[in-house]
């Protein structure tokens, strides 16, 4: 394989820019012109299609969201907008493609490699929701921005005597919430996966009153619901002055932390090294701290909660 693209695609996420580069110089080493494809499978269609260098990467590694650009495309999901990209792939020499992103991004490189365009995915998106792998680039750098905005929120809930309701971002998955309301010592963590019963919410907060606590944080992933809902419901079922914080996309952005930098250069090369295999059609990932990758198909079936210890364990230590 001489010629690979890279493009990423779907919601930014910190660690995309180190992943890029991971897949531009891995690929250079190795003797192969690496095209960067700017602005996800849109930019597949229109052609914007550049040679990317050595230099073309360099002091990208500490910069969140991506030099690639990012766009979503409902064009690309038809037969005939997929056509168009692999008439750009073929007019460009371009013989593999490297796609950065989360499940939507997977299943349009799925249907590229069933048109015969061999495409490996790179796992990234901050809500950490996509299987065969332990963790996706930009979730630990989204994590440590909310527990650093929970600290702060602690700060002003203790001065005031309030319960807090931060939302954080998760629309089918609650690992943001989870991690960060264990981390963060919440009173309560409501998540997609698991059914929370409103009254033991309130039961754990009016306990918490009665001896004395000041203050409760409780920790929203948005797929259950509003925060500003969820906060009126506390405050007339407990009397508690209650107040919503919604942190919304600051969760996307920030210099990726070394752990996001360091898997997104080991995914990256990964990526590379399946596609001279002449691998097509997988994911890679890590798990145990070992690379791994598995068949898109299997990426897209396994719907299975993993952290039942973690949800247990944030229960028992909220009493």
């Amino acid at each position: 394989m001489k010629r690979i693209g890279v493009l990423t695609s779907g919601g930014d996420a910190p660690g995309m820019n180190a992943a890029i580069r991971a897949v531009v110089r891995k690929g250079i080493y190795h003797g192969i012109e690496l095209f960067g494809i700017k602005y996800g499978y849109l930019g597949l269609m229109e052609g914007n299609i550049h040679k990317m260098e050595i230099g073309s990467v360099g002091d990208i590694i500490q910069r969140g969201g991506t030099v690639l650009f990012s766009a979503r495309s409902d064009e690309f999901k038809t037969e005939e907008g997929q056509q168009k990209g692999i008439e750009q792939l073929k007019k460009h020499g371009i013989e593999g493609l490297v796609v950065i992103g989360g499940d939507g991004t997977f299943k349009g490189a799925e249907a590229l490699t069933k048109k015969g365009i061999p495409c490996i995915g790179v796992p990234a998106t901050i809500d950490n929701d996509i299987n065969g792998t332990d963790f996706t680039i930009g979730f630990d750098t989204a994590l440590n921005t909310v527990i650093e905005a929970i600290d702060k929120i602690r700060d002003t809930a203790t001065s005031h005597e309030r319960t807090y309701i931060i939302e954080v971002m998760g629309r089918d998955a609650g690992d943001i919430a989870l991690w960060s309301g264990l981390a963060g010592g919440a009173e309560s963590i409501i998540i997609p996966e698991k059914e929370e019963n409103f009254d033991h919410i309130v039961e754990r907060l009016k306990r918490g009153q009665e001896r004395g606590k000041k203050h409760s944080i409780i920790i929203l992933a948005e797929g259950v619901g509003s925060g500003f809902d969820f906060g009126e419901r506390i405050e007339e079922a407990t009397q508690l002055e209650t107040r919503v914080t919604v942190l919304g996309h600051l969760q996307r952005g920030g210099s990726p932390t070394a752990s996001d930098r360091v898997l997104a250069s080991r995914l990256g090369a990964r990526a590379i090294e399946l596609l001279m295999d002449g691998k097509a059609g997988r994911m890679v990932g890590i798990k145990n701290n070992r690379l791994v990758d598995y068949a898109f198909g299997e990426v897209h079936d396994d719907d299975t909660f993993t952290y039942e210890e973690m949800y247990d364990l944030s229960k028992q230590l909220s009493i």
